[in-house]
C-alpha cells in the first residue's frame, strides 16, 4: 500500500509568558488591516514611475512612504519624495475601504486600556485617527507618529521615543509589529518584539502569532504585565 503523501497537520505551539511594565504597538497590520488601501495607492505610484508595483509592495509596509520611495528611487532627489508622501499620505487618509481590524485588535485594545501602552506608527496623525476610527479601536492617548521623529523605522526612534513618553526603560517594553522594518526597529530598541501576521514570522521576532486572538493579557498587583501567548500552530518540521 503506498504510503501517504499528505503533510502533516502543525502541531499547538507551547505558550510562552512575556512580562513587561508598558507595550508599544505599531497600526497598520498590527492592530489594523489596511492592506487593500495601501496596495492600491503603492501600486498607483509605482506604476507611475515605472516600477514594479509587487516589489514596491515587498518594502513599503512598516516604513514612512518617503523612506520607500528613496529605497525605490535612490538617486532622486529627497524632497521629490517628501512631496509624494505628503500627497500619498493624504490620499490614503481619504481612502478608507476595506480598513477593518485584525482579527482580536477590539479585544486586546480594552484589555490594555487602563495598562501603559503607546501607538507608534509611521502614519501621520491624521492618518493614524483615520484609519483607528474606521476600524471602531479606541485611539491610545500616547502615541508617537510621523510627525514626532526624524527618522523611520527600521531606526529606532519612535519606539525609543514611545518608551520615554511612558517613563519605561526600553528592556521593559514589548513592541507589537508586523513587518521587517518594524521588527528591526524594536529589535535595535532593545526590546522584546510580539510578531503579527504573516509578513511577521521571517524577520525574527521573539514570538510570532497569526493574529491578536493569540495574545491574552493580564495585569499583576505590581504594575507588570503578563503576556500568555498562544501561536495556534507551528510550522511542521521538513522531512
Amino acid at each position: 500500500m503506498p504510503a501517504s503523501t499528505t503533510a502533516p497537520e502543525a502541531a499547538p505551539a507551547e505558550p510562552v509568558v512575556l512580562t513587561a511594565k508598558a507595550l508599544l504597538l505599531d497600526m497598520d497590520g498590527t492592530l489594523v488591516n489596511s492592506d487593500a488601501v495601501v496596495e492600491r495607492c503603492w501600486r498607483d505610484w509605482a506604476e507611475r514611475h515605472g516600477l514594479d508595483p509587487d516589489e514596491a509592495l515587498e518594502i513599503v509596509h512598516g516604513r514612512q512612504g518617503y523612506a520607500t520611495m528613496a529605497i525605490l528611487l535612490p538617486d532622486r532627489p529627497m524632497e521629490l519624495n517628501h512631496a509624494d508622501n505628503a500627497a500619498m499620505l493624504a490620499r490614503e487618509t481619504a481612502d478608507m475601504d476595506g480598513v477593518v481590524p485584525v482579527p482580536g485588535a477590539p479585544t486586546f485594545m480594552t484589555a490594555i486600556a487602563a495598562l501603559p501602552h503607546a501607538l507608534v506608527t509611521s502614519a501621520d496623525e491624521a492618518l493614524a485617527t483615520a484609519r483607528m476610527a474606521a476600524s471602531e479601536l479606541r485611539m491610545p492617548e500616547v502615541r508617537v507618529t510621523a510627525e514626532h521623529v526624524g527618522a523611520s523605522k527600521p531606526h529606532p526612534e519612535g519606539f525609543l521615543k514611545g518608551a520615554a513618553e511612558l517613563g519605561v526603560d526600553p528592556a521593559d517594553c514589548v513592541v507589537f509589529e508586523d513587518s521587517a522594518a518594524g521588527i528591526a526597529a524594536g529589535r535595535a530598541a532593545g526590546m522584546r518584539v510580539v510578531g503579527i501576521g504573516p509578513r511577521a514570522g521571517a524577520h525574527g521576532p521573539t514570538v510570532h502569532v497569526a493574529d491578536l486572538t493569540e495574545v491574552e493579557v493580564t495585569p499583576t498587583a505590581d504594575g507588570t504585565i503578563r503576556l500568555t501567548v498562544r501561536p495556534s500552530h507551528t510550522a511542521p518540521t521538513a522531512a
